[in-house]
């Protein structure tokens, strides 16, 4: 049977095409709080260990809330997205997560294998054979078409506008979609996209049978995915646990159980994993790292596609004028705040393209620390005295690291060279869910937070693109526009990644951003967990993990 995405014409009742998020948090945010998810509180970790057996029980500190846990719904960034959602579900590619020494890669996950035809839009998947969702249902071709269904058919029973819009970001594209036999499917875009076997790692599918017995409406109370965990019971936002599938597709698991928690206070994630109630947290604070290591705490590391920055207004005086915005940038001690604010866990970034990402040529660094040159450029736009602006900083939040220490360090900066700025503070739901709506929260000339830029170019054009339908500082550059439009539609790697290096080298040039860190995504384990491979990604494989006695 072949799907056809509603156009306008198709039916009176026409898909009306819905805006996409600059962040994978922005409208699952936004979203989240019309969700209602219920169920009981888990137990701690020493509680939880009383019902282990062979792999433990890990228990992990997360930095916010946690998300909805019906598929793309999400509503907590990356973070909600690794250790939830990603742990219940999967799409039909997956993130190569096994590897240390380089960014993660593409591989098949519910399909084994791929190809584009010439007009590089149709394609067509090999799905895997044997695979069972989590309530012992089979996985195949129809519960593909069924989940896009629900994504993306308005006339579905199932379909929902916060499952639409959260889908967009990554199935929006899709305009047709057909079964070929129960092992394969064949789904047509409407524009090439290089990028789709990438896309598809987010578009992820649940159990048909668990979706029809619940509804849309409870089936956050009871997900049912292919993932390697399965849902035992949470408390909405707070804590969820999950258990080893047995018959997870790749092999069962080593832990015997996994729970989430909800700790976005630093210093109370640092005291959990002293007095043992987790044994793993999320971003420990830098200045804990000393103490935590002398207590015997594992500090784990590695490079990844981060960017800490503050996303400038463009189209407000001063910083229209590209010289007041790379004034801006010479005066940012990077260094400072990488090895002595935050302990060498970042490193300086001196361009657009982190570190841990194909895009980063060594020879495109610009920035260096130099308030000679920041006042000089200064008084060259006109601002020979400098000015006053205002910048809005969450208190939190995925990726955000130590927002306000870090947005103070720059203020204390850019004071230096004359530029005198307003820190105004906000919860991390009420940023990003006024950038959705193409507002700055607080009304400030510019916004402090951290992206990523790669782990899904599907985003990338609402970073640095023109007109983005999200608050991006209204930056535009129709030779990056061209660079993006031609790596999108490119689906050998070689000529995408070449574009998209070539597009981060203007973005540094024109300097719409101040770049400040490129994080090295610490995270603090108890010396009980063990298999752990930290690889350069926002996401986690923890089949691996265990946890001693």
């Amino acid at each position: 049977m072949t799907h056809h995405r509603p156009t306008t014409g198709d039916t009176p009742d026409h898909r009306t095409p819905r805006p996409r998020t600059l962040f994978p948090a922005l409208r699952a945010a936004a979203l989240a709080a019309a969700l209602l998810l219920t169920g009981a509180a888990c137990g701690g970790a020493d509680d939880a260990a009383g019902g282990a057996q062979d792999g433990g029980t890990l228990v992990i500190g997360a930095t916010g809330k946690l998300p909805n846990p019906d598929t793309v719904i999400g509503g907590a960034g990356y973070e909600g997205k690794r250790l939830v959602s990603f742990q219940l579900y999967e799409g039909l590619t997956r993130y190569d997560l096994s590897k240390t020494d380089g960014p993660s890669e593409i591989t098949g996950a519910l399909a084994t294998s791929w190809e584009v035809a010439e007009d590089g839009k149709t394609w067509t998947f090999t799905l895997r054979d044997g695979v069972k969702f989590q309530d012992g249902t089979a996985f195949d071709a129809d519960a593909v078409v069924f989940n896009l269904d629900r994504y993306l058919d308005e006339d579905s029973p199932y379909y929902t506008d916060a499952l639409g819009a959260a889908a967009g970001e990554y199935a929006g594209g899709i305009t047709k979609y057909t079964k070929l036999a129960d092992d394969r499917v064949e789904l047509v875009t409407a524009e090439r996209n290089g990028h789709f076997p990438q896309d598809l790692a987010h578009v992820l599918i649940a159990s048909p049978t668990a979706v029809r017995e619940t509804g849309t409406e409870n089936f956050s109370e009871h997900p049912v995915g292919t993932g390697p965990f399965k849902f035992v019971k949470q408390q909405a936002g707070e804590q969820i646990e999950l258990a080893r599938f047995d018959d997870y597709w790749r092999g069962a698991p080593a832990l015997d159980r996994l729970v989430i928690k909800a700790l976005p206070d630093a210093a109370a994630r640092t005291a959990a994993l002293r007095s043992g109630s987790v044994n793993w947290i999320e971003y420990p604070n830098p200045d804990d790292i000393p103490s935590l290591k002398d207590d015997g705490v594992n500090i784990v590391t590695n490079s990844y596609d981060h960017l800490w920055y503050w996303i400038l207004d463009t189209s407000r005086k001063p910083w229209d004028d590209p010289l007041v915005r790379r004034a801006a940038n010479y005066a940012v001690d990077r260094e400072a705040i990488a090895e002595e604010l935050l302990h060498g866990t970042a490193e300086p970034a001196h361009q657009a393209a982190p570190r841990g990402t194909f895009a980063y040529d060594p020879a495109n660094d610009t920035y260096d620390h130099d308030p000679a040159e920041a006042r000089r450029l200064l008084a060259e736009a006109g601002y020979p005295d400098g000015f006053s602006t205002s910048v809005t900083v969450p208190t939190g939040g995925s990726g955000n690291l130590v927002p306000v220490p870090i947005a103070e360090a720059v203020q204390r900066d850019l004071a230096a060279i004359g530029i005198d700025v307003e820190i105004r503070t906000t919860d991390w739901s009420t940023l990003i869910g006024a950038e959705a709506k193409g507002e700055v929260a607080l009304d400030s000339q510019a916004i402090a937070q951290s992206t990523t830029l790669f782990q899904s170019e599907a985003l990338l054009p609402l970073f640095i693109g023109t007109d983005s339908t999200f608050w991006t500082g209204h930056y535009s550059n129709p030779e990056v526009d061209k660079l993006l439009a031609a790596a999108g539609a490119a689906t050998d790697r070689e000529s995408r990644e070449a574009d998209y290096t070539e597009a981060l080298k203007l973005v540094t040039e024109d300097a719409p951003w101040l770049f400040v860190v490129n994080d090295s995504n610490p995270r603090a384990l108890s010396p009980k967990v063990q298999g752990f491979v930290q690889p350069q990604s926002w996401f986690l494989d923890l089949t691996t993990v265990r946890v001693a006695p």
